[in-house]
């Protein structure tokens, strides 16, 4: 069957007809270009503390073993999943498509959490009640805001040209995980891991200001 439906494919699938330039790689429709940007700074401001801070800090400041940090960090990337997987069903109904005031509005209180684990590690609380609660609340609220960003990038990419588009806001999501990624080691070694978590809630302010030039109305599935 393989090798039918192989025989019979038109020879010229898969082939690219031209070599966008570098300036055709943004997209013409401003909403997407702001979404990129917002999606950057929203996924460097999760890798700037989880990627190399977090598990560093409950090694060496925490004592936990090799195999409870890599446990530990299995389940936020599971319960992360779960989370992201049931949004969706928050916006089938009418009426409940998101639109700009939402993804603000996520980016802000994601912001929140940062600053108040480092106000609470300041005080002398539990830290290890702090950065688990902490980084349990912030995986719930940055799987909702990841979701909605998903939901309004195919909204925005209807039309020619739509895997352009989509892979332009991907490759920002890469850059922002590489960006948070070396970021991350270098706020930890100068400042710690409350150095991580100040960078953190900074680059979501930073996704909040770029998420306010999205378009205020709701999108819904069908409109551009």
């Amino acid at each position: 069957m393989g090798l039918a439906v192989t025989l019979t494919l038109p020879g010229g699938l898969g082939v690219v007809k031209g070599k966008p330039g570098f300036g055709q790689i943004f997209s013409n429709t401003p909403a997407i270009n702001w979404l990129a940007g917002a999606r950057f700074f929203l996924f460097g401001a999760r890798d700037v503390w989880f990627v190399v801070g977090l598990p560093v800090y409950l090694h060496s400041v925490l004592g936990w073993g090799f195999a409870e940090v890599g446990g530990f960090m299995a389940l936020w990337v599971i319960g992360y999943g779960f989370v992201q997987a049931a949004t969706p069903g928050l916006w089938r109904k009418p009426g409940r498509s998101p639109g700009r005031g939402v993804v603000v509005a996520g980016a802000l209180a994601l912001a929140f959490i940062p600053l108040s684990m480092v106000w609470a590690l300041n005080q002398g609380f539990d830290p290890t009640l702090i950065v688990i609660g902490g980084l349990a609340l912030f995986g719930v609220l940055f799987a909702l805001n990841s979701s909605v960003h998903s939901y309004l990038i195919l909204a925005y990419a209807e039309g020619d040209k739509v895997a352009m588009k989509v892979g332009f806001y991907y490759m920002a999501n890469a850059g922002g995980r590489l960006a948070g990624t070396v970021l991350s080691g270098w706020a930890y070694t100068e400042w710690g891991l409350e150095g991580c978590l100040v960078a953190s809630s900074l680059l979501l302010l930073a996704a909040a200001g770029l998420s306010v030039s999205l378009p205020k109305a709701p999108i819904q599935p069908g409109q551009s």
